[in-house]
C-alpha cells in the first residue's frame, strides 16, 4: 500500500473540499462565533478522532461514499472501476486504520459489517483489496480482532476469499488471516472454521504451484507455517487429503501438499531468502510426523525431488568457501532448517537412493559449518562469552548430522572427500571435534575408513583424539 494520511493539512484540505454550511437567508452579517469557539479549535477538537487530527466527518462521509460506490457497481455488468480520488480516499482509510483511536471509531459506526458487505457485493478487484486491507490494520489490535473473528458472515466470505484470482486480495485475505491465528484469544476459532473449510487447503495449494507473485507466494507460506505450527492433525489432514470424486475435474482438484510447496519455494529461491526459509520450516514440521515421513520415504513421493532442491540451496546459495565469517552468521537460522529437512530425508530416504549418493558439496558444507562454529566457540571463551542459541541450535543440527553421514560413509566417499579438498588436516580435526565424545561410533568408523583412504591423515587424527 503507497499511500498515506498527510496528517493535519491534509484533514485540513478534506473539510475544506466538504459541502459549505448552509445559512440562514435572514442573516445579513456573518453570526458570532460561541463564546471561546472564536478560533474554530473547539469545533476542529469535537471533530478529532480520540488524539488524532483524523476528521469524524470526513471518514463518517467516506464511508458512506463507499456504500453508495458499491451499489453502483453492483449494479453494473462490467467489472467496476474505482475513481482516482475514491481510491485515494479508501487508502487514506487504509493507512488510518493503523491508529488504534481510528479503529475504536471505526468499531462504532460497525465499518465491519460495511466492508463485508462491500467484500461481497464488489465487482471491482482493487475495491476488494482495499476493503480486506483496511480489515487487516483493524484486527491487528487484539480487541478488535476478537470482535472481528465473532462475525460469522465475515470469516466466511474471507476463506472464500482464498479462491479468489486477483494476487493482491489474495495477499490482504493472507496476511488478515494470518493476523487473526497470531491473536491467541481467537487462533482456535479460525483453526476450527480452516479445518471445516475443507477448499482452503487446496486453495493454498493452487496458490503455491500456480502464482508468480514472490509477496503472495511468501505470504502464503507464513499463513501455512502458521496453520500447520499451531495445529498437528490440521498438518495430518493435509498431507494424506485425498481427492474427492466432486472436485477431481474443477479447479480445486487435488494437489500434492509437498509438490506445491516446492513449486513455491522454487520461485522465491531466487527471490526471497526469508521465503526459502519458512518453506524450509513447513518441510521441517512435516518430517516431525510419521504421516509427513511415509510420503517422504514413499518410492515415489517427493522425498528425493525435496532432497536435492535442499542440497542445491545448501551448496550453491548458502555457506560458500570464500564467505566471510558475517555472512555465515546470517545464514544460521536458514541453515538450521535447511540440516533439520536433510537429516530427516536422509534417515528416511534410505530405501530409494543409497547413502553413497550423498553429494560431496554437501558434506564439506557441514565440515564448513563445523569449522565456523569451533572458531565462534573459541572467540566466545576467550571473550568470556557464551553463545547465542540459536548458533548453539545449529551446532547441534550438525553434529548430529555429521555423524548421520559418518556411520556409513565408504572409502571411495572420503578418497573424493580428500581429492576435492573438502577433508583436510584442519577440517578432519573439526569433524572430530563435533562427534566426540557425543558420537563416538560415528567418529570410530570414519578414523577406519581414513586408515585406508589416507593412513598419514588417520595418524594424525589418531595422535589428536586418540579414542
Amino acid at each position: 500500500m503507497d499511500s498515506s494520511v498527510e496528517g493535519a493539512e491534509q484533514e485540513e484540505k478534506e473539510r475544506s473540499s466538504s459541502p459549505a454550511e448552509i445559512q440562514s437567508p435572514v442573516m445579513d452579517r456573518n453570526p458570532s462565533p460561541p463564546p471561546d469557539t472564536a478560533d474554530g479549535s473547539e469545533d476542529e477538537d469535537l471533530d478529532a478522532i480520540g488524539d488524532t487530527v483524523y476528521s469524524k466527518h470526513w471518514l463518517f462521509s467516506t464511508l458512506t461514499r463507499l456504500i453508495n460506490m458499491v451499489t453502483e457497481h453492483s449494479e453494473e455488468d462490467s467489472e467496476g472501476q474505482l475513481s482516482d480520488d475514491d481510491e485515494e480516499d479508501l487508502c487514506r482509510i487504509w493507512d488510518m486504520a493503523m491508529d488504534k483511536d481510528v479503529v475504536g471509531f471505526l468499531q462504532e459506526f460497525k465499518a465491519a459489517d460495511i466492508l463485508l458487505g462491500v467484500i461481497a457485493k464488489s465487482r471491482c478487484p482493487r475495491l476488494t483489496e482495499i476493503s480486506v486491507g483496511i480489515l487487516g490494520n483493524i484486527a491487528c489490535f487484539p480487541d478488535t480482532c476478537v470482535t472481528l473473528s465473532q462475525n460469522e458472515d465475515l470469516s466466511a466470505v474471507l476463506l472464500l476469499l482464498l479462491g479468489d484470482t486477483d494476487p493482491p486480495t489474495l495477499l490482504e485475505t493472507s496476511r488478515l488471516l494470518l493476523t487473526c491465528l497470531s491473536q491467541k484469544d481467537v487462533c482456535s476459532l479460525w483453526l476450527q472454521r480452516i479445518q471445516q473449510q475443507t477448499c482452503v487447503r487446496s486453495n493454498l495449494c493452487f496458490i503455491m504451484c500456480s502464482s508468480t507473485n514472490m509477496d503472495l507466494l511468501e505470504k502464503v507460506g507464513e499463513l501455512v507455517d502458521k496453520l500447520f505450527d499451531l495445529d498437528e492433525d490440521l498438518m495430518k489432514s493435509w498431507i494424506t487429503a485425498q481427492p474427492s470424486e466432486e472436485d477431481k475435474d474443477e479447479r480445486e482438484s487435488h494437489l500434492d501438499l509437498t509438490l506445491c510447496l516446492l513449486e513455491a519455494v522454487k520461485q522465491l529461491r531466487s527471490e526471497s531468502l526469508n521465503g526459502v526459509e519458512v518453506y524450509l520450516h513447513i518441510l521441517q514440521l512435516l518430517t516431525t510426523i510419521e504421516e509427513g515421513i511415509q510420503v517422504f520415504a514413499a518410492p515415489d513421493g517427493p522425498g528425493k525431488l525435496a532432497w536435492d532442491f535442499v542440497c542445491d540451496v545448501v551448496c550453491e546459495d548458502l555457506c560458500q568457501p570464500n564467505d566471510l565469517p558475517i555472512i555465515l552468521h546470517e545464514q544460521k537460522s536458514i541453515l538450521v532448517q535447511a540440516f533439520a529437512v536433510l537429516q530427516a530425508l536422509y534417515r528416511c530416504q534410505d530405501r530409494q537412493c543409497s547413502r553413497s549418493d550423498t553429494s560431496l558439496p554437501l558434506i564439506g558444507t557441514i565440515l564448513r559449518v563445523c569449522q565456523y562454529h569451533s572458531e565462534c566457540k573459541a572467540e566466545a571463551t576467550n571473550k568470556d562469552d557464551s553463545l547465542d542459541d540459536q548458533l548453539q541450535t545449529l551446532s547441534e543440527i550438525t553434529a548430529e548430522f555429521l555423524a548421520d553421514l559418518c556411520s556409513h560413509i565408504p572409502k571411495d566417499t572420503v578418497t573424493d572427500l580428500i581429492n576435492n579438498g573438502h577433508l583436510t588436516q584442519k577440517t578432519c580435526l573439526t569433524a572430530a571435534t563435533s562427534l566426540l565424545p557425543k558420537y563416538k561410533t560415528s567418529f570410530q568408523h570414519l578414523q577406519a575408513v581414513l586408515s585406508e583412504a589416507d593412513p598419514q591423515l588417520a595418524d594424525v587424527m589418531r595422535t589428536q583424539f586418540p579414542v
